[in-house]
């Protein structure tokens, strides 16, 4: 810990960061045009990229303006366009996405209504004109009888400014609506509206506003709204209201009622069941575009009213009055194109909310993102593999791409939208952290690695560590290790037989051979004690296959011993005996001692049994044993089994073995030597049940084919001694030895 401290820290700064503004404690407008981007990509891979029929887009275009002249249009026009749609083409719905805010003075009927109080007020003729003329010529009437009684939506809008104007709808709900619960509506201080006939004589009406994000783009469109207090539905919610014959609107709240519930969808119930439309807490929907522009199908108002369009193109069709021509300014800048029809923004939430595809933006996204964030960086700064630059990298190109396939999976087949850029950035940035820090202190880590590690592992090791020293420390840590013992029979009368430079030069040969053979095994070098060798597998370089190596050195020992006693003999001097001693178990690895000096060493059970394992090859007369956990690791090695014992300091019987030969070997070593190695536990079978007359009569054939072996030996003058001796009834075959 004190090692990394400062990288830990740097770390950890960079997730709490990110945690605020995840958290909403403040906001980073670059996450947030990054989170936006990310949207709009998802938008665009995923949207269907079909034509919905459903809903038609009746189009104010520059063709309709060139040939019904400038906008606004009379609505004795107006009126001839309803009239058409509803009878003629027989359309289900009609919504107006524009307001009609003024009246109409284009008939002339105010000019009339002036001279008939003026210069004709006594001109009986006219005066008994005026009064049909009237009907005629008073537009706005005329409009608003078009559209009584029809399934009609006019749009107004809301706005922040000193005056209202026009007429609005009743609220939706009453200002009541969302007690006890918290309002965080849109919030409005005044609107715009239709002359109060044509809101009067229409069905419904709803406002367009939409919601401008911080980049200019529309990506939600509020479905309801506050104005005074009460509750308004938007022009979208309106249509779809009406399409399911008035169906009353209700709220759905993500917690029971309490101070922290916000709002998560609005309820629709109609006959077939409830449609539930998922809102973030503000009352906007995510506008589920199909596609781009042309989504749905466009017709001109121009070809509309000269009857240009197929027949029974709009029967049964919702029909959006809107207008894409530039000079009228209805377009908007979308995920999906920057310049975008606002009628076409509703459109798209039609179709969503009559399919239920509307994503949802729950109130725990921030808080479930959160939590991910955390656990995520948390992670790559304590868990992941920095010191092994390789694995570090692959495991951050999966993580980001899980992050990103499971976003798109929850995207593509969920009912939810999750922003992922603050977790995408906190990803890259510990990565790139991290990387910088080992990049830079790893020259000096790897002198240090050096320096260290030099005097104890083989300078190949070495060489590996020093490429990725941020991997290696002499801080004391629990691991699983191998550990050999290697010490000379007799070294002390073979000591008195020689002199002193003599014997050094045979223990520098010796002892130089064996450590020799170590290192070209990768092991590592604990100590020399008198004649004694002790080596380790499995630190500081990891090794999986640090139990073979070991075996594989202590028969590659014993083999060189063989030549160089003949080495030995041919100058004189005697001939040396080792016994070996292997165990693989859990044991504590580091730089101990004291603060005058410090050694690379191993300690713990399974050292002790090793050492314990060589003392014992004078015993059973064998130069190598192992451990039972060493055995089980190395299923290449053919090996005899020696006894079950239990040694000083352990009450644990164990097993130990004398590997024979690697199994390669053996496949192919004399059949003499496999019937010797069934027979030898055959004999171990017979002597474990008692049946000792059985054990001796295999041993005596064992002893008479190897009459130098010393192992047959030991265990024919043991059972002679157990046939001797009364056993109690739970022996169990295993000898007990009270020395080391």
């Amino acid at each position: 810990m004190k090692l990394h401290a400062l990288r830990y820290a740097a770390s950890l700064a960079i997730v709490f960061a990110l945690l605020g503004h995840v958290l909403n404690r403040y906001d980073v407008r670059f996450i947030d045009t990054l989170d936006a981007l990310i949207y709009d990509t998802k938008v665009q891979l995923t949207m269907p990229r079909t034509v919905d029929s459903r809903i038609a887009i009746l189009d104010i275009d520059e063709k309709s303006l060139a040939e019904l002249g400038r906008w606004p249009w009379d609505r004795a026009r107006m009126t001839t366009l309803a009239d058409t749609l509803f009878t003629r083409e027989g359309i289900a719905l009609l919504a107006f996405d524009i307001v009609f805010a003024e009246p109409d003075a284009s008939s002339g009927l105010a000019a009339l209504n002036r001279l008939a109080n003026g210069d004709l007020r006594d001109d009986p003729q006219f005066q008994r004109t005026l009064p049909g003329l009237a009907a005629q010529l008073d537009y706005d009437r005329r409009f608003a009888d078009a559209l009584e009684g029809r399934p009609v939506v006019l749009g107004y809008y809301f706005a922040n400014q000193a005056q209202t104007s026009g007429a609005i709808p009743p609220p939706v709900l009453p200002a009541r609506a969302f007690d006890p619960h918290p309002m965080t509506l849109f919030d409005w201080s005044s609107y715009g509206g239709n002359l109060p006939s044509l809101q009067k004589a229409a069905r419904r009406g709803g406002f367009f506003n939409p919601v401008i994000d911080f980049d200019g783009s529309v990506r939600r469109v509020p479905l309801v709204t506050e104005y005074r207090g009460a509750v308004y539905e938007a022009l979208s919610l309106a249509v779809v209201r009406v399409l399911l014959g008035s169906a009353p609107l209700s709220l759905a709240f993500d917690a029971p009622a309490d101070a922290s519930s916000t709002l998560s969808a609005l309820t629709l119930r109609t006959p077939r069941g409830t449609l539930a439309i998922p809102v973030d807490a503000n009352g906007a929907a995510l506008v589920p575009y199909r596609g781009r522009q042309g989504s749905f199908p466009y017709y001109s108002v121009a070809d509309v009213l000269a009857g240009r369009i197929a027949a029974g193109a709009l029967r049964g069709k919702i029909v959006l009055l809107g207008t894409t021509a530039p000079g009228l300014v209805d377009q908007r800048t979308t995920p999906v194109g920057e310049v975008f029809p606002g009628v076409e923004v509703h459109a798209n939430l039609i179709a969503g909310m009559l399919d239920g595809s509307i994503r949802s933006e729950p109130a725990s996204a921030g808080v479930l993102q959160a939590l991910v964030l955390a656990v995520a960086g948390l992670a790559m700064i304590f868990a992941w593999p920095w010191r092994v630059p390789a694995r570090a990298t692959l495991l951050t190109i999966l993580l980001t791409g899980a992050v990103i396939a499971g976003d798109l999976a929850l995207w593509r087949h969920g009912a939810w939208s999750q922003p992922v850029a603050a977790l995408l950035l906190a990803i890259g940035a510990l990565f790139v952290l991290n990387m910088s820090y080992a990049f830079f202190v790893e020259s000096r880590t790897r002198r240090h690695i050096t320096r260290l590690f030099g005097q104890y592992v083989p300078p190949e090791l070495v060489e590996e560590m020093s490429r990725h020293p941020e991997s290696y420390s002499m801080a004391g840590r629990r691991a699983e290790l191998t550990v050999l013992f290697s010490d000379v029979l007799g070294f002390t009368a073979i000591a008195e037989t020689l002199e002193p430079e003599a014997l050094a030069e045979l223990m520098n040969e010796y002892l130089g051979t064996m450590t020799a053979v170590m290192r070209d095994e990768r092991g590592t070098l604990d100590k020399y004690i008198g004649d004694a060798i002790m080596g380790f597998w499995g630190a500081p370089v990891e090794d999986r296959d640090h139990a073979r190596r070991a075996v594989s050195a202590a028969l590659r020992m014993r083999a060189v011993l063989v030549d160089l006693n003949r080495a030995f003999a041919a100058r004189g001097w005697p001939t040396l005996w080792a016994g070996i001693g292997v165990n693989t178990g859990p044991m504590t690895v580091g730089d101990m001692g004291s603060s005058v000096r410090k050694a690379y060493t191993v300690m713990g059970d399974a050292v002790n049994l090793a050492a314990r394992l060589e003392g014992l090859t004078r015993h059973y007369r064998v130069e190598i044993l192992v451990g039972e956990a060493t055995r089980a690791r190395t299923e290449e090695v053919v090996y005899r089994e020696i006894d079950r014992v239990r040694v000083l300091g352990r009450a644990t019987p164990v097993a130990v073995f004398e590997p024979l030969m690697t199994r390669a070997a053996w496949d192919s070593a004399d059949p003499a030597e496999h019937d010797d190695l069934k027979q030898w536990h055959a004999t171990l079978a017979h002597y474990r049940a008692r049946q000792w007359a059985a054990a001796s009569a295999k041993l005596a054939a064992l002893v008479e084919r190897h009459p130098g072996c010393g192992l047959f030996m030991v265990y024919r003058e043991r059972i002679a001694l157990l046939q001797a001796t009364p056993l109690p009834d739970d022996w169990d075959g295993v000898h007990t030895f009270d020395t080391k």
